[in-house]
């Protein structure tokens, strides 16, 4: 099958009922895939920090407005919240503390923690994650399927 190809930038999201595959790269953030089982389509979203405190704009550059998004999107498209199931990657930690340890701010870890909560408190099950580690992710979601296909980045030393 020839697939519409779609770069997910940070900061976005994404849905489409036609065939796309979405590709997008990975560190401490995290992209929530939502698949419609019934319907055979999907969407993605790719934030970068877990929650909007209300200082600056309500962007899909934090995880609680992008996951709402993605899934108000996926609902206008006809979705109904029974039929989505979630796949969720990323929260990997590749910022060093000042010693050389994990860094403090555990960025990663708080985004996989605002998706569970949020897919929870929707009903929505998470049926595959990698999630967290210290290194990158390449996925590519595709649309029609729900398949994501992903592979570890190599560290490179600096």
């Amino acid at each position: 099958m020839e697939y519409s190809q779609h770069f997910l930038y940070p900061s976005s999201f994404f849905a489409s009922r036609e065939p796309y595959v979405v590709k997008t790269v990975l560190g401490s953030c995290v992209a929530v895939c939502l698949w419609d089982k019934k319907l055979h389509f999907g969407g993605i979203n790719h934030y970068m920090l877990p929650t909007w405190m209300g200082t600056d704009l309500a962007s899909p550059k934090y995880g609680n407005i992008a996951i709402e998004k993605l899934i108000e999107k996926m609902k206008f498209m006809g979705s109904r919240i029974e039929d989505l199931q979630a796949k969720v990657f990323g929260g990997g930690e590749l910022i060093k503390g000042i010693d050389g340890g994990p860094s403090s701010t555990q960025i990663g870890e708080r985004n996989i923690q605002i998706a569970k909560l949020l897919l929870e408190a929707n009903n929505i099950p998470v049926i595959a994650s990698c999630v967290g580690g210290n290194r990158g992710r390449k996925i590519l979601f595709f649309t029609d399927t729900g398949e994501v296909r992903h592979k570890y980045l190599e560290k490179r030393q600096f």
